[in-house]
């Protein structure tokens, strides 16, 4: 996934049996920490987001691999605990998105805004927004729980950040 051309990856994600949503939403992550690093003082850290974001997005679908290939199982005890490992693991690589998405808002809210950079920072906001609440759905869809609190806190900080960003750049 890492190397692959984008055309590809788009052809491949509307495919059947393809990384879906957990996977999409950690690329999120990944581009988010990428416009970070083109707008902060020191972009390391950042890159290091990204290249973690993108590796969160490998292990997400591997993770909805292995939930496929539990379900086709033949019916019985070892397929029902396939299954249930397969979604606890998904549960866990969610809670790693969610962290991410957290971690890059962490990274852009130490960026002043301005009008250079406003664009840039409402994407950051808007993809960590869309990453936690995609990952936050797969929890609950995998484990039958809520929406993990931490999502609520994600959606907040964004709703924070893009408030700043106009109040800085758009004439009142």
């Amino acid at each position: 996934m890492r190397d692959q051309i984008l055309s590809d990856y788009l052809r491949a994600l509307a495919s059947e049996g393809s990384p879906g949503g957990g996977a999409t939403a950690a690329l999120h992550v990944a581009q988010a920490a990428a416009l970070v690093g083109k707008v902060s003082a020191d972009g390391r850290e950042a890159g290091a987001l990204s290249m973690h974001a993108l590796r969160l997005a490998e292990k997400e679908a591997h993770a909805a691999a292995v939930l496929t290939r539990a379900h086709r199982l033949p019916p019985g005890e070892a397929r029902e605990s396939a299954v249930v490992e397969a979604r606890r693991h998904a549960c866990e690589r969610a809670a790693e998105v969610i962290a991410a998405a957290a971690a890059v808002l962490d990274l852009a809210e130490r960026v002043p805004p301005g009008r250079r950079v406003g664009t840039d920072l409402a994407a950051v906001a808007e993809a960590a927004r869309a990453a936690a609440v995609t990952a936050g759905l797969s929890v609950e869809v995998h484990s039958g729980v809520p929406v993990p609190p931490e999502v609520a806190a994600v959606r907040e900080r964004a709703d924070r950040l893009t408030a700043t960003i106009r109040k800085a750049v758009v004439p009142a």
